[in-house]
């Protein structure tokens, strides 16, 4: 077995014990490998061992990776989107995890159409209001949703995405986890036309654990898979 498949086998095994002490059912979170900036032999390689969902931060990356694997994978865009990448992720990305504009909206809503498609979607949230870290407000976050479904019936909501503060301490981040989750049930309530919040996206390399703990459905880790990245290729 490759260090690679070992790495990943670790995070899951991670994921499942975590769920398991919090009374959750593992299988109800999936793991995303974040394999951005990594080259696709990574992607090949942990889909023989049959790992099935990647994270993609730039749309061309992702479009070149979906145009060239060699049997399908499901990508997730998890980076910011700007509307004019839009035409790259649609049809190729399982799912947007960072729908945080009516500006972006709008874009996906013509671009779905164009497609015959339906853009599946999460809203961002920038819970911690970090000024370096896009999403919209926990304020915001209803009126936000009921606009995007009532606006763009191409939009398929399926949940929220937020990125955390980088901390030393993952403990520091299960308010933000805890509050998430309330703002998810929250929304739940509402019985919104056109809205899922089945999703709820939140952890990474260094607080996966606690995100699970707290009801992530979806963690996005990168680093304790594939080592530390090199962002200057």
């Amino acid at each position: 077995m490759s260090e690679l498949v070992e790495n990943y086998n670790k995070v899951r095994e991670n994921i499942d014990k975590a769920a398991r002490a919090a009374g959750r059912n593992p299988e109800d979170i999936t793991l995303i490998a974040v394999s951005k900036t990594k080259p696709l032999e990574c992607i090949e390689e942990l889909r023989a061992a049959g790992v099935m969902e990647f994270g993609e931060n730039r749309p061309q990356e992702l479009r070149d990776k979906y145009d060239n694997v060699s049997a399908p994978v499901h990508f997730h865009q998890i980076g910011h989107l700007q509307t004019n990448k839009v035409k790259y992720v649609i049809n190729r990305a399982v799912l947007i995890h960072s729908l945080d504009s009516i500006k972006l909206a709008e874009a996906l809503e013509k671009e779905a159409v164009k497609n015959d498609t339906v853009a599946e979607v999460l809203v961002e949230v920038n819970y911690a209001e970090e000024d370096s870290k896009f999403g919209i407000t926990k304020e915001t976050a209803l009126p936000f949703i009921k606009e995007v479904a009532e606006s763009f019936p191409h939009v398929h909501i399926n949940g929220l995405m937020t990125i955390a503060p980088f901390v030393d301490n993952p403990e520091e981040n299960r308010q933000i986890f805890r509050g998430m989750k309330q703002l998810l049930l929250d929304i739940i309530s509402e019985n919104i036309d056109n809205v899922d919040m089945n999703v709820l996206s939140m952890g990474m390399t260094n607080d996966y654990i606690v995100a699970v703990e707290e009801g992530a459905t979806m963690v996005r880790v990168g680093t304790a898979i594939f080592g530390e990245r090199n962002y200057n290729v």
